[in-house]
């Protein structure tokens, strides 16, 4: 049995203090990654910091702008009326994700920070870098249907579980993080790492450090928005491939502006920069958007399993952009 010291954290600094009381902490806000993680003993923290107390709190900007408190449930997020209406992919993708009770128990800070759901990560029979730095990887020579083609490493495979990561950082979101160092921000394309030889390191956290909030941008065009996920089974599961995507067109059927970024593709959430710099200009057809897409696609790597997911995730990307495309029509 994991022996562990809980404590309700009534603010910030009174979180990061308790925090750093410990010696191997974890904030937990509304667990349904966490303790998962405990049952199996992948994680095992001498102090749980409960963080359900802080804010919560979504505030609608006049400028068009968004700031979520990180213990805000996903829940509350994907039915607020300003997510629907200024950011609706973020919506979408929430509703993506897990069952009901799950989204009216996961945080927003919860949620950017779960880790994967690679099926050798959670056992301690198998390899896994990510678990144990330095053991391998079963799963580049395993069942790796639901792996990256993005991104990996020879040390790791795992993809990013997040569906709402993937329309965050479509949408330019910045964390707000504060520590033993004060407060700082960071862009979320930023915030989770590729594997490369530490797999094990997967985001750029410090020390107790806390996530306190996320803020949305204003972004005009991003009320026309949309997430679509692909997945084995219509309901709790993770995405083969998922894309969220924004789209602005200009009178005569070009692209003038584009957001896109893809899930179940890679470590982090993967923001398709180079197949929104080859749609700037260009006009809104079927043909433009794969071969976007392929641009994108240009250096994915299959494994034995998951091959498919390379064509998969172009078909995606064109099909959600025409249906973007036809709604200016």
């Amino acid at each position: 049995m994991i022996e562990f010291s809980y404590a309700r954290a009534e603010d910030t600094p009174a979180a990061i203090r308790l925090s750093s009381a410990a010696a191997h902490p974890k904030y937990l806000g509304g667990g349904t990654n966490l303790v998962d993680l405990m049952r199996e003993t992948v994680e095992q923290p001498d102090a749980l910091v409960d963080v359900t107390g802080l804010s919560s709190a979504i505030e609608a900007r006049d400028d068009g702008s968004l700031l979520i408190g990180a213990a805000a449930k996903n829940t509350a997020v994907a039915a607020d009326r300003a997510v629907r209406t200024r950011f609706p992919m973020l919506s979408r993708a929430l509703l993506a994700g897990a069952s009901g009770q799950i989204r009216n128990m996961a945080t927003v800070g919860g949620n950017i920070l779960q880790r994967t759901r690679c099926s050798y990560f959670y056992d301690d029979a198998s390899r896994c870098n990510k678990r144990a730095p330095g053991a391998g990887c079963d799963a580049i020579d395993g069942f790796n249907r639901y792996h990256a083609i993005l991104g990996a490493s020879p040390a790791c495979v795992a993809t990013h579980p997040s569906d709402m990561c993937v329309a965050l950082a479509a949408l330019d979101a910045i964390v707000h993080l504060e520590g033993l160092n004060g407060q700082r921000t960071m862009k979320l394309v930023d915030f989770h790492r590729l594997p490369g030889g530490r797999p094990d390191v997967e985001t750029e956290l410090e020390t107790h450090e806390l996530i306190t909030a996320i803020e949305l941008p204003a972004l005009r065009f991003a009320a026309r928005s949309t997430y679509r996920k692909v997945r084995d089974r219509a309901s709790y599961a993770f995405a083969l491939v998922s894309v969220a995507a924004a789209l602005d067109l200009d009178a005569d059927g070009k692209v003038r502006d584009v957001r896109l970024a893809m899930g179940g593709v890679a470590h982090k959430p993967w923001r398709a920069w180079k197949a929104e710099s080859a749609l700037r200009g260009q006009q809104a057809t079927p043909g433009n958007f794969r071969a976007a897409a392929e641009a994108e696609l240009a250096e994915a790597s299959g494994l034995r399993d998951n091959m498919f997911k390379i064509e998969l995730a172009r078909r995606v990307i064109e099909a959600v952009l025409s249906e973007l495309a036809g709604e200016f029509a």
